[in-house]
């Protein structure tokens, strides 16, 4: 059987056609359409690397798991069926704290906490596709990274839609009722950029 590689201005791809690629490329699918992922830069894993760090030693005994890209993430709409999903996302950190939601694929359905860091080229991915397959999905709280202003933005789903935080700052700590007695600060997180 022939292997069909992406076009990538076609829309309709899903999960199943997503697991036959052999494409060298990391890819994500979003309603459907096809999105390759950049080579991140340094300082996206450097933040990746801090605040994913602060979150798993406070998940240590706890029922939450945390996993970071590359880590599949399928939000499917009305059925669990490969053929049937649409949507296949990396987040660069995700929460999920419902283990019914983890399998040897990854994670299907809504991670409670969904990071991502912004990258030179991947802006409007982040804060106009996923922000709607986010909200769409219910994903509880979707904070946005933003490693050159050295900003942080939380959404926080409340009847179905998104509202969004203030941006918040070196100096400041962040804290979730997702992770009661979490707290991460993030002048921790943003002056090693500086270092």
């Amino acid at each position: 059987m022939e292997v069909r590689e992406p076009d990538m201005t076609f829309y309709g791809y899903t999960y199943a056609d997503y697991l036959n690629w052999t494409i060298p490329e990391m890819v994500e699918l979003i309603k459907g359409r096809v999105f390759k992922m950049n080579a991140p830069k340094r300082i996206h894993q450097k933040i990746s690397g801090i605040v994913g760090y602060k979150i798993y030693n406070y998940l240590l005994g706890k029922k939450c798991e945390v996993y970071d890209a590359p880590f599949d993430v399928r939000l499917p709409i009305h059925s669990k069926k490969n053929e049937d999903i649409y949507t296949v996302v990396q987040p660069d950190i995700c929460v999920i704290c419902d283990p019914l939601k983890l399998d040897d694929a990854g994670c299907i359905g809504a991670p409670d906490i969904i990071i991502e860091i912004l990258s030179p080229g991947n802006n409007r991915k982040e804060l106009q596709n996923k922000y709607e397959v986010y909200e769409e999905s219910g994903v509880l709280e979707y904070w946005i990274i933003h490693p050159d202003e050295q900003t942080l933005q939380v959404n926080c789903l409340v009847d179905g839609k998104y509202q969004p935080s203030r941006l918040f700052t070196s100096g400041d700590i962040i804290q979730t009722p997702i992770l009661p007695g979490f707290s991460l600060d993030l002048s921790e997180v943003f002056e090693t950029l500086n270092a």
